[in-house]
């Protein structure tokens, strides 16, 4: 049984063993009372109903593992990722969904990984492997399985560039108002698809949107609209610039579209106008990328597209657009060429 420690403070604190993580590192859950005995009482109740929950869960298959995983947090996640979660469970992974969970081991789930990775892209390997050990340590805290999974694929998307992006709003505001509207709240305002096909009239307040709901399909493949966007950081307001909104209706849904709509009147568009291919997400990364090369900061770069962190930012969102690129170049060009002019006028001075 775990002892308890006195605390400068006064108070008693007990750490009891919780699980050992993918890497191999312990975690302890801490208990802090008044009395050693309280702080000890709490920590032996925590192990004693650990324990229990294990023995329980004991005898369950994965594929049951995960549907009670997911039945126990259907209330709680996006309804996008319990859709996620259930198809992963269906089609990811084979023979695996009939074994009992503590039977499973690092190289069976190695083997998996390494099958599936053969149909499947990195990112894909990853997601359904990060829903596996969630669900295993969920009901096994104590195992310790270790993956080696595919490395990151590096993906040559094209930016738009400003000329890509005239040329587009051009289309639309003589063929198609709703993506019109759609295609500039997420080129100057960095709005995901289902951020758009979630905002009403309602939403807007001079010349600021409110970011407060997502449209989104659920596990029955319907779109919904969810009540909170993609994470905490995404529930923002952005303010556009004033052409922005008076094109937006007085009432009513902003974009009478749901996010599949929105994708492929993007891809027809792009084909007829004959630029070079690219994703409606990646308007999100021309504003980014722009707002990066006229040298606003990163922080504020963040709060307008919503990212918890600048990781995303760095990884995708500084995407390099020609245009600004060979402009950057030249003046990197043209001072390199003045230090030489400037050292080559020191050297005849000296002689």
């Amino acid at each position: 049984m775990a002892k308890a420690k006195k605390l400068p403070s006064g108070s008693y604190r007990c750490q009891v063993y919780d699980y050992t993580d993918a890497n191999g590192k312990r975690h302890y859950r801490s208990f802090t009372a008044p009395t050693r005995k309280e702080a000890e009482l709490q920590a032996a109740q925590y192990a004693l109903s650990k324990t229990t929950a294990n023995t329980v869960k004991h005898g369950l298959t994965l594929a049951e593992a995960m549907d009670e995983y997911i039945a126990i947090k259907s209330n709680i996640l996006s309804p996008s990722t319990v859709r996620g979660y259930v198809q992963m469970k269906n089609n990811a992974y084979g023979d695996l969904l009939s074994v009992k969970i503590e039977k499973l081991t690092s190289i069976m789930i190695q083997r998996w990984a390494n099958a599936y990775a053969v149909k499947h892209s990195p990112k894909s390997v990853k997601n359904a492997h990060g829903f596996l050990s969630t669900v295993l340590h969920s009901y096994l805290p104590d195992a310790n399985f270790k993956t080696t999974l595919p490395g990151k694929v590096r993906h040559d998307l094209h930016v738009p560039n400003d000329d890509d992006i005239k040329k587009l709003i051009t289309y639309y505001s003589e063929t198609d108002r709703d993506m019109m509207i759609a295609s500039c709240l997420a080129a100057f305002g960095t709005l995901r698809r289902s951020e758009i096909c979630g905002l009403t009239a309602d939403d807007v307040n001079g010349n600021t949107l409110h970011i407060r709901r997502a449209r989104v399909k659920d596990e029955h493949n319907q779109f919904v609209i969810k009540q909170f966007p993609k994470n905490y950081s995404s529930a923002r307001d952005v303010v556009m610039p004033g052409f922005v909104i008076e094109m937006l209706p007085p009432n009513g849904d902003l974009v009478r579209l749901n996010p599949n709509q929105v994708t492929l009147r993007h891809v027809k568009a792009v084909s007829v106008l004959g630029i070079p291919k690219f994703r409606f997400h990646d308007l999100r990364h021309y504003a980014a990328s722009i707002m990066h090369a006229l040298g606003i900061p990163d922080q504020y770069i963040m709060e307008r597209g919503g990212w918890s962190s600048d990781k995303t930012l760095k990884d995708i969102y500084r995407g390099t657009i020609d245009d600004y690129n060979l402009k950057f170049q030249k003046v990197a060009l043209s001072h390199f060429e003045d230090m030489q002019h400037e050292i080559q006028h020191e050297k005849e001075k000296v002689q």
